[in-house]
């Protein structure tokens, strides 16, 4: 008995959607072995209990929530077969991801000139564990911004439409992730004491 096309793609889907859950899952574990590690270092000696989360990661996290808002109107868009909102939503969002990197930068700017490095004789462990943290989600974020200029080449192609919008799904899934991801290490850095 043959599987039908729509059949085929459900199940593709599925098992895309699968992966993508597997590879977060890899990454709430990376986040979660250095939130304890975190945890756990508040006994040093070197610990700052007073430390200032930088004015710039601040916008930043509010520019990557619009960020998310915009990659679901892309999503709701191509469903509606309305290309060129998607092409608006999908470039807005690229947009704020770049200006996320760059806000992410310039608070490792402001924690540099204000003595807080992440190395060397004047490091504490509470201001390496920001930069780790950091570092880490933009590393990240990075593979999301390729993600998603994947998924506007290929809107760009055409590959996207009411009926075939899994490149679309999965990327805005990951987008989400990553902002959620981000949301809850920045309340974490800015409550935890």
């Amino acid at each position: 008995m043959e599987m039908s096309i729509q059949e085929h793609n459900e199940r593709k889907a599925k098992s895309y959607k699968m992966l993508l859950w597997f590879g977060m899952m890899s990454v709430v574990m990376i986040f979660a072995g250095l939130t304890s590690a975190f945890v756990i270092s508040k006994s040093r000696p070197d610990w700052i209990s007073d430390l200032a989360v930088p004015k710039a990661f601040m916008i930043s996290t509010v520019v990557l929530l619009i960020s998310s808002v915009t990659f679901h109107l892309a999503k709701l868009s191509i469903k509606k077969d309305d290309r060129s909102k998607t092409t608006l939503f999908l470039t807005a969002t690229l947009g704020l991801a770049l200006a996320f990197v760059w806000l992410q930068f310039s608070g490792f700017n402001e924690l540099f000139n204000n003595g807080l490095v992440p190395t060397g004789p004047d490091s504490t462990i509470t201001v390496a564990f920001l930069y780790a943290f950091v570092i880490v989600h933009v590393v990240h974020l990075v593979g999301g911004i390729f993600a998603l200029l994947i998924i506007i080449y290929n809107h760009f192609k055409q590959k996207y439409n009411s009926t075939q919008t899994l490149g679309i799904e999965l990327g805005a899934m990951f987008w989400h992730f990553l902002d959620f991801l981000w949301l809850y290490l920045f309340l974490f850095f800015y409550f935890y004491k």
